[in-house]
């Protein structure tokens, strides 16, 4: 009768003691750490310029396969679900993406503006969340074809997007997925990054009625509640994310943990690089074979003589 009382006491010790399965080690949450390293923008964008309407977008932020998104605001250690949110008027539209912190609880991580101009060109905008990226945070990228989620934007009825989901209700799709560490992060969300595209940084909004339509949809609960976890306070004496980037890549002699289409790129290019010294090697070889049977005939020719 002792061995099972002894058995139960034993499993309850190697619990209380900290023994856990291998994922419960690697537990990460934003709270401890820079909030803006478990979101790449570039990604954000990349993923934008990729999806057929606002809805696939959504889709693909919170595809468990492609994880994205790397953030967890509420420290519940789950990946926070992103909802898209959008507002327009006339030539001007605001695609706005907040995480899902609670009970009708949001936090606006970035905006998307997208407006046409006076020659009827299509510009593109991703601004993040001066909370969360500090302000001047601003990627315009530039694709490799008009992407097919805005040429819908100017369709003659079009209906702006609004996510139906909320804290508790999300798509069937949706499983949550645990926070990684961040070098492991931006390791895999680099894939997701298309380096066909161009990612271009400004300090300059384009739209002031991107900016009066953000106020309107605006959703800031997170920063209201962490006023002392905003960019500037958790980043003294730094501008915004990118001057921060600058910053890292300076210290560590450029051999940090690059964003993800910086990654993505410097991989392609390797690749590249590797093929054109492949293709180098073999042309050297070719002329190297050719160039034997002239020396065989001269051979000849002095025997001859």
């Amino acid at each position: 009768m002792m061995k099972p009382v002894m058995t139960g006491l034993l499993v309850a010790l190697l619990m209380a003691g900290g023994y856990a399965r291998p994922q419960d080690m690697t537990t990460v949450t934003t709270s401890g750490e820079e909030i803006s390293d478990h979101l790449d923008l570039e990604a954000v964008a990349s993923v934008f310029g990729d999806s057929k309407d606002l809805e696939d977008f959504e889709k693909r932020l919170n595809d468990p396969q492609a994880q994205i998104s790397n953030l967890d605001l509420n420290g519940d250690d789950k990946v926070d679900y992103l909802r898209v949110v959008e507002a327009a008027e006339k030539d001007t539209h605001l695609v706005v993406v907040q995480a899902v912190i609670g009970q009708d609880q949001f936090q606006d991580v970035a905006t998307i503006e997208v407006d046409k101009d006076s020659q009827g060109e299509t510009r593109v905008q991703v601004v993040g969340d001066v909370y969360m990226y500090g302000p001047g945070y601003i990627i315009e990228p530039v694709y490799v074809r008009p992407p097919l989620v805005v040429s819908f934007f100017w369709a003659p009825v079009y209906r702006p997007w609004r996510s139906p989901y909320y804290w508790g209700y999300y798509p069937p799709y949706y499983r949550p997925w645990r926070p990684y560490p961040v070098h492991t992060y931006h390791r895999n969300v680099s894939v997701n990054v298309n380096v066909n595209h161009t990612y271009n940084y400004t300090k300059v909004r384009n739209s002031n009625t991107s900016v009066n339509l953000h106020n309107e949809v605006r959703k800031n609960d997170f920063a209201a509640s962490h006023p002392d976890k905003s960019f500037s306070r958790r980043n003294e004496g730094v501008a915004n994310k990118k001057e921060l980037q600058t910053q890292r890549q300076t210290a560590r002699g450029k051999s940090g943990h690059p964003s993800g289409a910086t990654a993505a790129k410097a991989k392609g290019q390797k690749t590249k690089a590797s093929s054109k010294k492949g293709q180098t090697a073999k042309a050297g070889a070719k002329t190297k074979t050719k160039s034997k049977p002239k020396a065989k005939s001269k051979a000849k020719s002095k025997k001859k003589k």
